[in-house]
């Protein structure tokens, strides 16, 4: 409890300095505070350039943090939530200290040059670089560092969005990947501790100022629906095109890597100069967009531009975050969207607005498939409750149509393009590389279906294992039951108690032994009993046993 409050204190001066940091390079490179709510503007500091000067900043940022990045923490390039997803799941919670400090400069840099993308990676890594340097110090256990990893996180983005709840979630949503009391505790304490320090600097207030919405008839559900399914497919397309521009950029450069940036910021001073909105993270351009500010035609070509340039910064070399620009992304398709649907339908479709705001939403579940966190911190950035019920029902629709369309999210693809796959074994792992029916057991002796608890209590106390597979009257294989489910089901009254082990027999996630060890292991650790059953393939019947045992054995066989 302690180090995690140590930890949202850190998270919390670190978004402080940050978004300082941004708010000084943005002045110094552009003269505005937000170049994106005046674009087109001239730079006070060289006012004979006029609007051109957006074909330099890029370049004189890529002279800075290029280097800084490249000798220091290559690691910080890029946007930053993947390289913490990657060591909280194979590294044991361990990042460089030094990554918190480039990352920040570098970040601060991009930004403040004109790099089109956002806060939250950056300030995610950067927390979480704190925490895990944190647990090394202290010597905390490698579960204990993990945690202090996902309270950096948490730390950082309630801090910087005045979003303590999606801070949370946040982090045991993509960063921990799982919910837990102690998760939750942990993550809530540096999540308020960074929260009240963001709070004292920057104040109480919703993190954009968008106007009241309601829904006006039930027919607009049906139209928040569409929504959410188109925005799957918009989210889901935003991440191949990222990764298809960064894919081109590397094709195209072949000089050192530090000087990358700036040369690649002559192309971005390029879309700058054609979409000077696309200048920074682009918020004031996103609250106008949801205000009704801009025609069909335009809210669609900024779209479009928005992919291009957060594509574009992070494919040169650039630091900053996706999430921010899936909002963007969102709000344009959401408005466009709301728009056409008032002109075809003006009877029903009602307001512009909400269609903007459910749109952020589910643009951002769709690419990062992570729907409580974007309810959660929808809500929260916009303080407004009325929207909640559509919001939720187009969160979920994206989420799972983007789960139909592709098995990795805007975060998991960049390590799957790396070869590195977080359900499976670390580079060098003992175990893993090897498929499950090398190190599998025989299948123990079934227990009927009709076997009566007491007398399964018993096999079960003989066996060796803390489970057994059960079969029906026919010999075919039903599931598993195990010693906790039986002693569970005999403390019951009597009378609500089951009497035969069929009625408790469930089978478990399927391991077929050309599975992947390291894949089944998930599988091992998340079942009750010491061990589950291997099934074939094709016709689903069990042909051995995977224990924790047999799992080790293959350390054995390896050695």
């Amino acid at each position: 409890m302690a180090l995690a409050v140590v930890v949202g204190a850190g998270a919390g001066v670190g978004s402080v300095v940050f978004r300082w940091c941004i708010k000084t390079f943005t002045g110094l490179l552009s003269g505005h505070s937000d170049y994106s709510s005046s674009p087109g503007a001239s730079n006070p500091h060289v006012p004979w350039l006029g609007p051109y000067f957006v074909l330099l900043t890029p370049v004189i940022g890529g002279l800075l943090y290029g280097p800084l990045v490249n000798r220091f923490a290559k690691e910080a390039r890029g946007h930053g939530v993947p390289e913490v997803m990657l060591a909280v799941a194979q590294r044991g919670g361990r990042i460089s200290p030094k990554v918190a400090v480039v990352k920040t400069l570098a970040s601060a840099l991009t930004i403040g040059s004109g790099g089109s993308v956002g806060r939250e990676g950056p300030i995610v890594q950067i927390g979480s670089a704190l925490g895990s340097t944190l647990g090394r110090v202290t010597r905390a256990t490698e579960g204990r560092t993990k945690l202090l990893v996902a309270c950096g996180a948490a730390g950082g983005i309630a801090a910087t969005f005045n979003a303590p709840l999606a801070g949370v979630f946040f982090a045991m949503e993509l960063i921990l990947g799982t919910l837990s009391a102690e998760a939750f505790g942990a993550t809530v304490l540096a999540s308020v501790t960074a929260s009240i320090i963001g709070r004292a600097s920057f104040g109480d207030v919703a993190f954009l100022n968008l106007p009241a919405f309601h829904v006006d008839h039930l027919a607009q559900y049906g139209l928040f629906a569409l929504l959410g399914v188109v925005a799957a497919v918009v989210g889901m397309g935003f991440a191949r095109f990222l990764y298809l521009v960064e894919d081109a950029c590397d094709w195209l450069w072949r000089g050192p890597e530090w000087l990358r940036p700036a040369v690649g910021g002559l192309a971005l001073g390029l879309v700058l100069l054609a979409l000077p909105q696309m200048y920074g993270v682009g918020y004031p351009v996103l609250e106008k967009a949801t205000e009704g500010g801009y025609a069909v035609g335009f809210l669609l070509l900024l779209l479009v531009g928005k992919m291009l340039a957060t594509s574009l910064t992070i494919g040169i070399g650039g630091s900053g975050g996706v999430f921010a620009p899936s909002l963007f992304i969102g709000a344009m398709l959401g408005s466009a969207y709301g728009i056409g649907v008032h002109d075809l339908i003006p009877g029903t479709a009602g307001a512009v607005g909400p269609y903007a705001l459910i749109g952020m939403g589910a643009v951002f579940a769709g690419a990062a498939r992570a729907p409580i966190t974007a309810v959660v911190i929808l809500f929260e950035l916009t303080g407004e409750y009325s929207i909640i019920l559509p919001l939720m029902l187009a969160i979920v629709l994206a989420t799972a149509t983007s789960r139909r369309l592709s098995r990795d999210t805007i975060y998991t693809l960049k390590l799957r393009r790396r070869g590195i796959d977080l359900e499976g074994p670390a580079s060098g792992a003992a175990i893993g590389a090897q498929h499950v029916g090398t190190v599998m057991e025989p299948l123990p002796s079934a227990l009927p279906a009709i076997t009566s608890l007491s007398d399964a209590a018993d096999l079960l106390s003989l066996s060796g294992h803390g489970a057994l597979p059960v079969v029906d009257d026919t010999g075919q294989y039903v599931g598993i039951v195990t010693a906790q489910m039986v002693a569970e089901a005999l403390a019951e009254q009597p009378e609500s108690a089951p009497a035969l082990v069929g009625q408790l027999a469930a089978p478990p996630a399927p391991v077929t032994a050309d599975q992947p060890l390291a894949q089944a292991l998930h599988i091992l650790l998340s079942a009750n009993g010491t061990g589950v059953p291997v099934v074939d393939a094709e016709q689903g019947k069990p042909v051995g046993w995977l224990s924790h045992q047999s799992a080790l054995r293959a350390v054995h066989a390896t050695a």
